[in-house]
């Protein structure tokens, strides 16, 4: 069971898990248009997402060199998280039309959106900033999770279609799951013809994954219970 809360006026959107065991939380921010840096929709929702975890490292590609598989390296709890990422991508170290990195010179460009994130040690959080989406294709991409136990599931990425190509849209895509752990992250562009980047990718395993509440925001969880009690004192109430 899930509720949907919107982070901005302009698409961003946090899926949010009711309960331990539903499915991921996530979160979604979009800036059609921006001057060539994430936009504010986007920085939002990975704002809010990044409140939820502590300790991750994010990967921003500057120490990347050669072609792919890229072998990648996060911070754990206990452990270092090995990533290895391959399909129909390259390093870009420069802008092109429309695409840019988000923080620093290198981006990842993907040619046609296709391609997968292996996870050594399975991880339970992901996150990444997408530039340049949505210009080319007429489906939106979407993004499959399988878990420990090889079942998969999968989520369409929200984006607008058809934006322009000098637009320099950026978006934000993450997820967390505190019930569930993943092994791989695939990527498909189901509409073809697209080249994308992404920058700034951010992994953490359950361990990483903290209570916001302590911040001021009651969790989904504690409101649901919140509002029960209170239902359970009405009805008593009436009983007596």
């Amino acid at each position: 069971m899930k509720s949907i809360k919107a982070l901005a006026a302009t698409a961003v959107i946090a899926t949010v898990s009711l309960s331990a065991s539903a499915a991921p939380t996530t979160f979604f921010g979009e800036d059609p248009t921006t001057a060539g840096v994430l936009g504010p929709n986007s920085t939002t929702a990975r704002n809010t997402f990044l409140t939820n975890l502590s300790g991750t490292g994010t990967e921003d590609f500057e120490a990347l060199t050669g072609s792919q598989p890229f072998n990648l390296l996060f911070p754990g709890t206990t452990v270092a998280l090995n990533a290895t990422l391959a399909g129909t991508i390259s390093l870009a170290t420069s802008p092109s039309t429309g695409r840019f990195a988000t923080s620093g010179t290198n981006y990842i460009t993907a040619s046609t959106g296709n391609f997968d994130i292996t996870f050594a040690t399975a991880i339970s959080a992901f996150g990444f900033n997408g530039i340049d989406i949505g210009d080319f294709v007429t489906q939106r991409m979407t993004i499959t999770l399988t878990d420990i136990n090889g079942t998969p599931t999968a989520f369409t990425v929200p984006h607008s279609l058809n934006i322009g190509n000098t637009a320099q849209a950026t978006l934000f895509w993450g997820f967390v799951d505190a019930g569930n752990s993943y092994t791989s992250i695939s990527f498909a562009n189901a509409g073809g013809g697209d080249t994308f980047a992404f920058d700034d990718m951010v992994v953490g395993d359950v361990g990483q994954i903290v209570d916001p509440e302590p911040n001021g925001v009651p969790e989904p969880a504690t409101l649901l219970l919140t509002a029960l009690g209170l239902g359970l004192l009405g009805l008593r109430r009436k009983i007596k």
